[in-house]
């Protein structure tokens, strides 16, 4: 008698489709036979691909690194109110809710299927997150909630003057290339500094960017925070079969 084979899992599975006000959305599962059968999902809206378990290290950065400037001790008692923006596949927000400072942590998505994705069970990290009493979802459009007036609703539905530690972004490829060109204006100083508002003092605004860092949008956050830093974040690209580099921008109100 022949050994039994080992178990391979299936090479795709498409998990969920959904439409959204932006095109249809999208979640997969595949292997990756050359990465000794690894498991990834991956989340694509129309052609476009949008996110992958693959390559999680920037976005964990991303949470490292804004956390790191909001607080000099992050394993004190919980005392940090998070923004996230963008739940994606959860990473950012694993990464800042593993820190005991982190006492709540909004995570915004405006698309409705990747919060339901979570609050199934479809993706890895969702079972983990919707448990995690620090972590809330709020389905709205971070940028309209971060270009919020005075007392308007913005990124804690029950306090609308609520501010934050630190506030996460990773939404848009870059600065420049953008998701919908409506984005284009949180990123100029008038935008910066309605997000500073719903900061407190010394609070912090994080950006991934898969760009190089940008010169202008530095100059931009300077105008508004005290300092501004880009931090370039290098990982193993296995599909590339080479380094890839991120930027990760920090920014703190003096």
């Amino acid at each position: 008698m022949s050994p039994e084979k080992p178990y391979r899992p299936p090479v795709f599975q498409h998990l969920d489709s959904q439409q959204t006000p932006l095109g249809l959305l999208s979640l997969r599962r595949r292997t990756v036979p050359s990465l000794d059968h690894l498991e990834v999902h991956e989340v694509v809206l129309g052609d476009a691909f949008l996110m992958s378990s693959l390559f999680t290290v920037v976005e964990e950065a991303l949470s490292d690194l804004g956390l790191a400037a909001a607080s000099d001790d992050l394993s004190a008692e919980p005392s940090l109110d998070v923004v996230v923006g963008g739940l994606g596949l959860g990473y950012t927000a694993q990464a800042a809710l593993k820190f005991s400072a982190v006492r709540s942590c909004y995570v915004v998505d405006y698309l409705q299927p990747v919060i339901d994705w979570h609050q199934a069970g479809l993706v890895p990290l969702g079972k983990e997150l919707s448990e995690d009493p620090r972590c809330e979802f709020v389905h709205g459009d971070f940028f309209e909630l971060a270009l919020a007036g005075k007392g308007e609703v913005h990124f804690a539905p029950e306090d609308p003057e609520k501010r934050f530690h630190a506030v996460l972004l990773d939404i848009d490829h870059s600065p420049t290339k953008l998701l919908h060109e409506r984005h284009a204006s949180f990123y100029e100083p008038e935008g910066l500094r309605s997000l500073a508002d719903k900061l407190h003092p010394q609070g912090v605004f994080g950006l991934w960017s898969d760009d190089a860092p940008d010169e202008g949008f530095l100059s931009a956050l300077r105008e508004v925070f005290a300092s501004a830093e880009a931090h370039i974040v290098t990982f193993d690209n296995p599909i590339q079969d080479c380094e890839s580099r991120s930027t990760v921008y920090v920014a703190k109100l003096g």
